[in-house]
């Protein structure tokens, strides 16, 4: 693995951890880490803007790790090895097999249609 892979995994795992301590930080109903410091009354001084770091560090960190998933698929991606393709040979018609057999046998002749009778 290359050195700039290892350091991406790193700092994706590192982002991971913190979005998971964030996320379980916050209180599905409101109150969660800014319901500790200033009760469950959101008027209080403070409590909105916890909410608001809370909600922002979220996506802060979501978008992040996304954005370090694609840098490290495109940095670290291997170039394609396009491959030289060989001239294509022209060959003659195939030689035409009676039905059901796999010799090479010519087809009868076609005869000429029967005149039609008067």
């Amino acid at each position: 693995m290359s050195t700039i892979f290892t350091l991406f995994m790193i700092l994706i795992m590192i982002l991971s951890i913190l979005l998971i301590i964030i996320v379980m930080a916050q209180n599905p109903k409101g109150g969660g880490l800014s319901g500790t410091f200033g009760g469950t009354s959101s008027a209080q001084f403070g409590v909105q803007r916890t909410n608001d770091f809370m909600e922002k560090a979220t996506w802060s960190l979501g978008i992040m790790i996304v954005v370090l998933i694609l840098l490290s698929v495109i940095l670290t991606a291997k170039p394609t090895q396009s491959f030289q393709q060989a001239p294509v040979k022209k060959e003659g018609a195939a030689p035409q097999t009676a039905p059901g057999t796999n010799n090479a046998a010519k087809l009868p002749a076609q005869s000429e249609p029967a005149p039609a009778a008067n």
